[in-house]
């Protein structure tokens, strides 16, 4: 099948039935569907086609959810881009993947428009369970975004692997605050609740003064977060628990201390899952077992792991079928079947994962991944800087923030630098703190000695 197939066990077979809460507004999966099928008409008349790229680049709403479901029912591929990216970082992801339509807040009304007069019949395209669903970018080691190429498959696999893992059913209620854009929020959050016909409340974002009135009027039962949510959620009181059966946590590590702290407070352990782009989910600490504190748990049902020179390697339906236009790259990160993640982990006699650290110098800021050398070249890219590193210091609220230290020419201000990072890059990659220092430390061979920077 492929995913509106899959979809269709809720978009048709339940399609009068409440789906989706927006603030006011309520969707049954019925209008959903039709509202889709519009959408897809307004895309193809405007030339898209199967196996074109539309790129979307919006905040979470309804009509995010709608131009997915409309990009896969022409066949086309779903480019979602992160919303804080900014000039630079968008112009290197529409020149890497070259896109048919980019849809964003300006040309949305004009396309919402189209799609009213248009019918709501659904579009009759064959797609195969192989072919491409979504092409995500991540940035990758070099500092470059590289797209994930994800198939209906590799979707479809994590969706029904999470299903049956979590126990989650068309009786849950999920309270939905990642970003659509982001695997997390899109493969875990809107398929599992397309595939199990669940209830949705859908947030623009997570507000942490809004927190304890989106939990006590919608009364979830599942909720998915990364670790600075559930460090925001310790401030609401503990009637927020009470309607939930399942927290899960995953995008950065979970502090032990914080997990506790939580299931002293709230009555529930938190379930720490581990997943990447590329893959989709991996492993999980089970829904009915031991949710060991620092650990991420067992293989997902169809996934196998295991640890090779202390990296974990992945191998399964969920594992994504290559980067976009880069063979090489796709290659070196494979390994005899195995997708090499860059992780290193390590094993328990009984089978539980737990990871240590990046082969590379990934620093993830509250979930979003941060890597060091795009914002290295950014800055030896400005005037007056002759070297910089970026390195990760430890956070109790975004788990990981990025600090830079810089070798810079006399006259040179940290403090503008810091306003070209700003203006230029994503809010997350912004270093938190310039320092200065005379050299850098480095070996024999000219590569930076990060370890060896002083430490503030």
């Amino acid at each position: 099948m492929n995913l509106i197939q899959l979809f269709d066990v809720s978009l048709q077979a339940r399609a009068t039935q409440p789906a989706l809460q927006w603030g006011s507004q309520t969707f049954t999966f019925g209008e959903i569907d039709a509202a889709s099928n519009r959408l897809a008409h307004a895309l193809a008349a405007r030339g898209v086609t199967q196996g074109d790229r539309v790129a979307v680049y919006l905040a979470n709403c309804p009509d995010f959810i709608h131009l997915f479901l409309a990009v896969l029912k022409l066949g086309a591929i779903f480019l979602p881009i992160n919303i804080l990216y900014r000039d630079r970082e968008l112009t290197h992801i529409l020149s890497d993947a070259s896109p048919r339509l980019l849809v964003d807040a300006a040309l949305l009304p004009s396309l919402l428009a189209d799609a009213a007069a248009l019918p709501s019949l659904r579009p009759h395209v064959t797609i195969g369970s192989d072919d491409i669903a979504a092409l995500v970018y991540t940035s990758g080691t070099t500092g470059l975004a590289k797209g994930a190429m994800l198939t209906h498959n590799n979707f479809a696999a994590n969706a029904a692997s999470l299903n049956t893992a979590w126990q989650l059913s068309a009786s849950d209620r999920l309270l939905l605050a990642l970003p659509l854009f982001h695997v997390h929020g899109l493969a875990n959050g809107i398929h599992c609740w397309l595939t199990t016909g669940m209830t949705l409340r859908l947030l623009e974002r997570f507000e942490a003064s809004r927190a304890a009135e989106e939990f006590l009027s919608f009364r979830p039962t599942v909720f998915f977060g990364v670790p600075t949510m559930y460090v925001r959620l310790m401030d609401c009181p503990a009637a927020i628990g009470a309607s939930i059966r399942l927290f899960v946590c995953g995008s950065a590590p979970l502090p032990a201390q914080l997990l506790e702290d939580f299931r002293l407070k709230f009555g529930s352990t938190i379930l720490e899952r581990y997943g990447m782009t590329e893959t989709l989910m991996n492993i999980s600490n089970p829904y009915a077992g031991e949710r060991r504190p620092g650990a991420v748990g067992l293989p997902l049902p169809g996934v196998s792991a295991t640890i090779i020179d202390g990296e974990v390697y992945i191998r399964g339906a969920n594992v994504f079928a290559g980067y976009w236009g880069r063979p090489e790259a796709t290659s070196a990160a494979f390994s005899d079947g195995w997708f090499r993640t860059g992780d290193l982990g390590s094993l328990s006699p009984d089978g539980y994962f737990t990871l240590s650290g990046r082969k590379s110098d990934l620093i993830i800021v509250s979930g979003f991944n941060v890597y060091p050398r795009e914002i290295e070249e950014f800055l030896l890219d400005q005037p007056g800087v002759r070297e910089a590193a970026v390195v990760a210091e430890s956070d109790p609220v975004k788990g990981e923030i990025p600090i830079a230290w810089l070798v810079l020419d006399p006259g040179t201000s940290t403090a503008s630098l810091a306003e070209k990072c700003r203006h230029s890059l994503a809010s997350f990659k912004v270093p938190r703190r310039f320092h200065t220092i005379d050299a850098l430390p480095r070996n024999a061979l000219g590569k930076v000695q990060k370890h060896l920077l002083p430490r503030k």
